[in-house]
């Protein structure tokens, strides 16, 4: 009976949960801010007939997450270019630029992953062991084994990553991945060296970036020319053309290092750990 009250048209709150939920995962924010709590006592919507439009159309679609998903993506909204917001609303709510924010610690190594080539879209199936440092399980009660994935399951979404209440995975928990220790309605983001370091010298992250080389060079094959590959590189992780400073800046920075592949997964390395890199499109 609880569950068909949940879900009956008497009760609109969870549509509008689901939808606010959609949108803040696009935006960084909620239609209501106050994720967890649409009580009374709550801030209220700032646009309250787009969260109750949003609410009754996923729910006449039969709950459907991809159409929902598709309005928000489809919007103007969401097409508006990143840039800093007017002075008469400081923290953006009106969204009348779109918000600059960083990804989420899975998003970023599934970005990765994709720009590379590497990434397996296998669905279904048991978790698997993406490389990270050996101690880490040093740390979780009985010292468990971490066998590092072969093959395509080494290269699997990260919602299929093995995860241990006591010794959460290390590149998650840099980027603000949760323990799973407790149930979040919302994580935190923060911007820390570690996270910097983890992108120049994490195993797995070095993985990705000679990945992403190697993938460039594939594209174009062996007789390309270093702009070509510069631009190649840049194309497939930032998702757009590098402009005549960018391009000069890589091709420079490529230039001062040894001839080899190796140089060109340096490169690459360099420029996953940009801001743009780990930062919504």
């Amino acid at each position: 009976e609880l569950a068909r009250w949940l879900m009956s048209k008497s009760n609109p709150l969870v549509g509008r949960v689901t939808a606010n939920r959609a949108w803040r995962e696009f935006f960084g924010v909620g239609i209501v801010n106050t994720a967890g709590d649409f009580g009374t006592q709550s801030e209220p919507p700032t646009h309250r007939s787009l969260i109750d439009f949003l609410a009754i159309d996923v729910e006449d679609h039969e709950w459907s997450m991809k159409r929902l998903h598709r309005q928000i993506a489809l919007s103007a909204t969401y097409g508006q270019q990143i840039g800093a917001p007017p002075a008469v609303d400081p923290e953006n709510r009106l969204l009348s630029v779109f918000p600059a924010r960083r990804l989420s610690a899975e998003q970023i190594r599934d970005s990765f992953l994709s720009a590379a080539g590497l990434l397996s879209e296998r669905i279904g199936g048991p978790s698997v062991y993406p490389p990270q440092p050996a101690s880490v399980m040093q740390m979780a009660y009985g010292k468990p084994r971490w066998s590092t994935s072969k093959g395509a399951d080494r290269y699997r979404r990260s919602i299929y990553t093995f995860s241990k209440r006591t010794a959460p995975f290390a590149a998650y928990a840099t980027f603000d991945g949760p323990t799973g220790e407790t149930c979040l309605a919302r994580r935190s983001r923060s911007t820390t060296p570690l996270q910097a370091l983890t992108l120049l010298n994490d195993a797995m992250y070095l993985e990705i970036a000679e990945g992403l080389a190697n993938q460039a060079i594939r594209d174009l094959g062996e007789a390309a020319s270093d702009e070509q590959i510069a631009r190649q590189i840049f194309r497939r992780l930032l998702i757009r053309e590098p402009d005549d400073r960018e391009l000069s800046a890589i091709t420079s920075f490529a230039d001062s290092l040894e001839q080899g592949q190796d140089r060109w997964m340096l490169v690459a390395r360099a420029l996953m750990n940009t801001d743009e890199a780990i930062s919504v499109p």
